[in-house]
């Protein structure tokens, strides 16, 4: 099922920016907040889990939470509950951001995510297992090669953040190949279990390790499962079996979300390091119109800036 079409946009396009502003949560940050917002919707995401939160209703969640949060950032359901917003006004708020951005989404999931952006975490979050920290701080290798010296790319996101953007990515493109979104989901909260021992020398490394590749990995993951309790281990265990090929609608709604936020993360330093201020002061509007803008422009003009 094709998205439907957002503002007149190629349905391509409208996804692409979507995705693109889900990415950017990866960046954003707060004042007296733990990480960046997917760092936190990582956490939470596992700690409903651990609590035994069905996996359908945790991955509408947080994938609703990730679409406000695209518009919103932290102006999240408990800072405007501590503003003074009644429950009600919250998810008026809440509602309206996720159908603002949602329009490349297709029914009825699109319908299913403003919903669930309306119904509060549950309020018995689960003691949350030793990887989900691990993955926090487990860099990503950046762009690696055989044979040819590793790109840096920083800051570096973490697996905790690949993997809760990818998950959301998952979810949302569960219906275009007719995959199950919840298995979708937890397979990319767990697609790296490795990297929570086992640091991350891209592809490079692991062409290195050859035969080794595949126990070492092994050991790690196993590691992370048996941190979990026995029935959301076999629960996840078995949403990871779509992760070695694309013979599977999960396989292939898991891979088109990995390969497009591998690529999109890249593109993100790309756009980064090729702004220019026509783009800042003219599409962006960096100085936009207000009661002092004329002002502004002259202090500019004066100043020779740009």
């Amino acid at each position: 099922m094709d998205p439907v079409q957002s503002n007149h946009q190629d349905p391509a396009d409208a996804l692409k920016a979507l995705f693109g502003e889900i990415g950017d949560l990866k960046r954003v940050r707060s004042a007296g907040r733990h990480g960046t917002i997917a760092t936190r919707l990582f956490r939470a995401a596992w700690s409903e889990l651990a609590a035994g939160e069905p996996a359908p209703e945790v991955a509408r969640r947080i994938t609703a939470q990730a679409l406000a949060a695209a518009r919103l950032g932290d102006l999240d359901r408990p800072l405007l509950i501590e503003a003074g917003l009644s429950p009600a006004e919250v998810n008026v708020v809440l509602c309206r951001a996720v159908e603002e951005i949602s329009g490349p989404v297709p029914e009825p999931l699109r319908s299913a995510l403003v919903s669930a952006v309306a119904v509060p975490a549950p309020g018995r979050p689960g003691e949350l297992p030793r990887f989900v920290g691990l993955l926090e701080d487990q860099p990503r290798a950046g762009v690696t090669c055989p044979g040819r010296p590793r790109i840096v790319l920083e800051p570096a996101e973490s697996h905790a953040e690949h993997c809760l953007v990818v998950a959301v990515y998952g979810v949302l493109l569960a219906p275009r190949y007719g995959a199950d979104p919840a298995t979708v989901f937890l397979a990319a909260l767990a697609h790296h279990f490795h990297n929570a021992g086992m640091p991350d020398s891209g592809f490079t490394g692991e062409m290195l390790l050859g035969d080794h590749l595949g126990p070492v990995m092994q050991h790690f993951v196993d590691d992370a499962l048996a941190s979990l309790e026995p029935g959301l281990r076999r629960r996840v265990a078995e949403a990871r079996a779509c992760l070695p090929d694309a013979d599977t609608p999960e396989g292939r709604a898991f891979h088109a979300a990995d390969t497009v936020d591998r690529v999109l993360e890249i593109a993100q330093h790309l756009r980064a390091a090729s702004l220019t201020m026509d783009t800042v002061l003219g599409e962006m509007a960096l100085v936009h119109d207000g009661p002092v803008k004329g002002f502004q422009d002259r202090v500019l003009a004066e100043m020779r800036i740009p």
